[in-house]
């Protein structure tokens, strides 16, 4: 049975601190929700309060329309029937796997072998390791077992506290993939806490984002990528351009010259924001950027290269040429700092390359 997580205004402070100013929240039956933020932002002890471990000072937690927090009177973390997988897996070194998943299971409990059998199957974990002890297993197996452990009880809610980020990279995506489809295909509603945002956008179907003890947006993955509240929520969720611009009737006079922008009503000063890999790059002779023609063309020169595999990060700074980019508005951060473009790795100018930047797609713009 799928469930439903509902938070209104709740707070929390700790002594002078207010951790949690206000959160609302709501989370669909079934779903993955990753909750992402800043150290200090809030987001742990908004885990902890879904998870019983704290009470708010004010507001309620609602699962399933059951309250579990009206304020400071909170039902015990035992009986909210919500599966917990801290960081580490928290697995007791002195039991064996099989001791550690049934752990929350009554020895009396019918057909408890088999209950345990099943968990280790739904983890992808062969039941001839229920006879080992945690320090025989790899990272990615012990928070398997941790989930199962987790699993244990048939939760209505499962809590994940950064779970993946002690394992290596590639491990830490493919166990990160098996853990969504398993939990996806369980129909348990989800909420990942985590601090790497390709995780996070990767994981859920929704992302919410905190600061400073608000939840400042959350929505889907692509949503807030594409469609950041501002240019803070942009910078966190990945690499992002940000420049002044003059909007006229869905288009943007910048640094980049002209460019069009997903919002055709605004008109005036703005700020837009463009992702790396909407900059497209061709490498030109040095004097077409200064004597070319006047078609409004872009120009800069590469001063950086970040070989990343399939994906080289480049380094541009625009050089002023003729048409809507020499006349962008002023000041502009733009002219003075590298940009970043993602490029294939089969194509990258050399060092010192002047090359035309082209913009694919549309530019966001920042609401305020």
């Amino acid at each position: 049975m799928t469930t439903s997580l509902e938070l209104q205004a709740i707070h929390k402070h700790y002594g002078a601190v207010q951790a949690l100013s206000g959160v609302d929240l709501s989370v669909a039956p079934g779903s993955r929700t990753a909750i992402v933020g800043p150290s200090g932002s809030g987001k742990t002890t908004l885990l902890r309060i879904i998870a019983g471990f704290e009470a708010p000072d004010a507001g309620r937690v609602t699962l399933g329309g059951r309250q579990l927090a009206n304020g400071p009177e909170a039902v015990p973390a035992h009986e909210r029937g919500i599966g917990y997988v801290p960081q580490d897996g928290a697995l007791f070194p002195h039991l064996t796997i099989e001791g550690n998943v049934g752990f929350g299971l009554p020895r009396n409990t019918p057909r408890r072998a088999e209950r345990i059998a099943e968990l280790m199957d739904m983890v992808a974990l062969d039941s001839a390791m229920l006879a080992r002890r945690p320090h025989e297993l790899s990272g990615g197996q012990q928070q398997r077992v941790a989930l199962a452990r987790a699993l244990a009880q048939r939760p209505r809610l499962m809590l994940l506290d950064e779970p993946f980020s002690a394992l290596d990279t590639g491990l830490r995506a493919s166990t990160r993939k098996a853990v969504a489809q398993l939990l996806g295909a369980a129909g348990i509603t989800t909420i990942l806490v985590t601090h790497d945002q390709a995780e996070a956008l990767s994981f859920a179907d929704q992302v919410a984002v905190m600061r400073a003890g608000l939840l400042v947006q959350a929505g889907r993955p692509l949503d807030l990528y594409l469609r950041p509240r501002d240019a803070a929520v942009a910078g966190f969720l990945g690499d992002s351009i940000v420049l002044p611009a003059q909007l006229a009737g869905g288009w943007a006079d910048c640094a980049l010259g002209r460019v069009a922008v997903n919002d055709s009503g605004r008109r005036g000063a703005a700020q837009i924001m463009l992702r790396p890999e909407q900059l497209q790059v061709a490498e030109v002779p040095a004097e077409t950027a200064v004597h070319g023609p006047q078609d409004g063309a872009c120009y800069g020169a590469v001063t950086d290269t970040d070989f990343g595999g399939s994906v080289c990060v480049l380094s541009v700074r625009l050089v002023r040429g003729t048409g809507p980019a020499a006349a962008a508005p002023a000041p502009s951060a733009a002219w003075d700092e590298a940009l970043l473009v993602h490029s294939p790795s089969m194509h990258v100018p050399a060092l010192g390359a002047m090359v035309r930047i082209t913009v694919a797609g549309q530019a966001h713009v920042f609401s305020a």
